[in-house]
């Protein structure tokens, strides 16, 4: 027998009509011609006999009591163990709409009553035929996924060594990329070594979420940590967004910086960016009494070492005095301000709207000039 047609013999067709002649005479066709052949009078009997012997193919009456053939149809159709099987309507009626009416309920044809008994077994040997082709492309198309499966694993036990290796550097690189800005790494990794390195012109800014001691007296340490991770999560994708780089956190104190460890001429500009983001991000988020929240900002420019220090633990941090002075920036402002230097305003006066606060006292330093940050121009 050939490959590529259904075998009748094991081809199961379940005929549903409500007329009993109706039903013998397709009967005796298609037993004739080889099928195994069940048979319904009505469309509750006929649902659950494919339920309980599942047919290669139905064939389905429309006019019948209680339950119509398009009502059976859409209930096989529905359910995902028997929409797969075919169904052809057999019907007196011959109006167009109602052929149009089986096809869209899913039937796969439509037979007019009378009918003659070579059209049925033509229409009923090229449904099957279709469908077994359809299960032959099905099986070849899963030998060859099999295949391919076979290829991949063979590949995958060949490359098995360098993908493990790849995988642990990347993991390394992305943990270092955590802890040390892209520079530092890449000399780390060349061996060039993490000595300290002098930058002349940076800008550093200190935020501090204000009373943030009270709050977290009030709240368990696990809602603590997740609050924390929420906001400083939004400062970093800030701090990426303007193209700085986060130094630390101390406790609820953000620290970043602009001009290092790759030097930029623009630095003032996305660290004041950066601030005037942080307010209003911060106004995003709520204590745990419902009142939003405030935050402390201090920036300063000037001359700063950086660099990577220890062998345990190790992380790049700055020192110098422009870094105390943007931390006594932050520390003495006030909630809900942006306190910077004069330096600071004397480079942005012209692109950014200030407000003098006067000479405060800082410690180690005097009498200094301060001034808010409002806003851009």
């Amino acid at each position: 027998m050939d490959n590529n047609q259904p075998s009748t013999i094991q081809s199961s067709i379940l005929v549903v009509d409500d007329t009993p002649d109706n039903v013998r005479l397709l009967s005796t066709i298609l037993t004739e011609e080889g099928y195994q052949v069940r048979k319904a009078l009505n469309g509750q009997r006929a649902l659950a006999t494919v339920q309980e012997f599942p047919p290669t193919l139905i064939l389905l009456d429309v006019m019948m009591p209680d339950m119509n053939g398009y009502e059976v149809c859409e209930k096989l159709k529905a359910s995902p163990q028997t929409a797969s099987i075919p169904v052809i309507f057999l019907s007196a009626l011959d109006h167009v709409l109602d052929k149009v009416k089986a096809f869209e309920v899913g039937g796969i044809d439509y037979i007019t009553k009378p009918f003659q008994d070579r059209e049925v077994l033509v229409r009923v040997a090229n449904q099957l035929t279709i469908q077994n082709q359809q299960q032959l492309l099905q099986n070849q198309t899963k030998q060859l996924e099999e295949c391919v499966r076979r290829l991949q694993n063979e590949i995958q036990d060949r490359q098995r060594a360098e993908l493990a290796l790849r995988i642990a550097q990347k993991k390394s690189d992305h943990l270092l990329l955590n802890i040390l800005p892209a520079a530092i790494v890449e000399n780390l990794k060349k061996g060039e070594g993490s000595a300290a390195e002098r930058f002349d012109s940076a800008t550093v800014l200190f935020a501090d979420i204000v009373d943030f001691t009270s709050i977290a007296a009030r709240i368990s340490p696990l809602e603590l940590v997740n609050l924390l991770n929420q906001i400083f999560s939004k400062f970093d994708q800030l701090t990426e967004k303007h193209g700085l780089e986060k130094i630390k956190t101390v406790g609820d104190a953000y620290m970043v910086a602009g001009g290092l460890p790759v030097p930029r001429a623009d630095h003032l500009e996305a660290i004041a960016n950066m601030a005037l983001d942080i307010q209003s991000a911060i106004a995003n988020f709520q204590t745990d009494i419902g009142q939003p929240f405030e935050i402390r900002i201090g920036i300063h420019t000037g001359p700063v070492v950086a660099g990577v220090i220890g062998t345990k633990k190790f992380t790049y941090d700055l020192w110098g005095d422009t870094v105390n002075v943007a931390s006594r920036m932050e520390s003495q402002g006030l909630p809900g301000y942006i306190q910077v230097t004069a330096a600071i305003y004397d480079r942005l006066k012209n692109r950014y709207v200030f407000e003098e606060r006067g000479a405060i006292a800082i410690k180690g330093k005097g009498e200094m000039n301060t001034y808010w940050l409002k806003g851009k121009k």
